[in-house]
């Protein structure tokens, strides 16, 4: 079968279906690049593996950035956009130091909160109304957290506590960049995240280098690579297929995690892990479902602007 003639059935599938293949994919990727940075975390800090990331993410989009500079950098909201950096750069390193010192499934699963941290920092950054139904989902949410952290057992780690903390800083990210998007533009987004992101981690990133091997050198450049990938099909992702259809299947990665955990680590989640991950997806999806409801209401009626859940 040629690649026009696969375009081509792709391209027939319904908006629903391509948008939830691509989905998919997405979810592979992510799972391949958290498994790349624990096998790379196992002799490199993760400051080291965070600059390169951001070093071959920046290569990538630079020649888009360039087209557009300087006004691609102009912003009337300077204090977000720093804020947002801080934010992305605590999330990105917290998160890697969960995903290396952590079983895969577990720092996965635990990342995920991150969907009821973003129904309550829309409270306060957008003013958003939610319902009791929403609320017992967070709260479901947070209690399959509970299980899994294990606090006072000899189980709880600390870094189950900075998986937890990077899904907040993603969070609070997510509810910024919506607030934002209504001056800035992505690209404008996108970009200072990117410079400003690199620049700080420059210089952790230099003071803990250690030389990488070849075989090393090859997985941080895989692992940026892996990372535009993600990020750009789960882009397409949604602009193809609706939210609450395929709210589900980005949890696929739980499954891709466990099964790579086991691959290269001969790890499997334990009765607790397996008990809170249900719990934390489930409460996720609720309120992802929930949220896309919301959204269709305020669309369909100008009565849904009161519209809560």
């Amino acid at each position: 079968m040629s690649l026009r003639s696969t375009q081509t059935r792709f391209l027939a599938l319904s908006d629903n279906v391509k948008g939830s293949l691509i989905l998919l994919a997405a979810a592979g990727l992510f799972a391949t690049m958290t498994l790349i940075v624990k096998i790379l975390g196992q002799h490199l800090h993760v400051t080291q593996i965070l600059l390169v990331r951001q070093i071959v993410m920046a290569a990538i989009v630079a020649p888009s950035v360039l087209r557009g500079f300087p006004g691609v950098m102009k912003t009337t909201q300077p204090g977000l956009q720093i804020m947002r950096i801080a934010l992305a750069l605590g999330a990105m390193l917290m998160g890697f130091s969960a995903v290396i010192h952590m079983p895969l499934a577990d720092a996965t699963a635990l990342g995920f909160a991150k969907s009821f941290f973003v129904t309550i920092f829309a409270i306060w950054v957008l003013g958003e109304q939610v319902g009791i139904r929403r609320w017992l989902a967070v709260a479901l949410g947070f209690a399959g957290v509970i299980i899994m952290l294990q606090p006072g057992t000899d189980s709880f780690s600390v870094y189950g506590v900075m998986a937890v903390a990077g899904a907040a800083c993603a969070g609070l990210v997510m509810v910024i960049i919506r607030y934002m998007s209504r001056k800035d533009s992505p690209t404008t987004i996108l970009s200072w995240q990117a410079i400003g992101v690199g620049i700080v981690i420059a210089i952790p990133g230099i003071l803990y280098w250690q030389k990488p091997a070849p075989m090393e050198w090859l997985l941080l450049i895989t692992m940026g690579f892996t990372s535009y990938l993600a990020q750009m099909a789960n882009i397409y992702a949604y602009k193809w297929g609706e939210a609450s259809i395929l709210a589900s299947l980005d949890y696929v990665r739980l499954l891709y995690a466990t099964l790579f955990g086991y691959l290269a680590f001969s790890t499997l989640p334990g009765t607790t892990t397996w008990v809170g991950s249900i719990v934390i997806v489930a409460a996720s999806i609720y309120t992802i479902w929930r949220e896309a409801q919301r959204k269709l209401e305020l669309n369909r009626s100008p009565a849904g602007r009161n519209y809560t859940q």
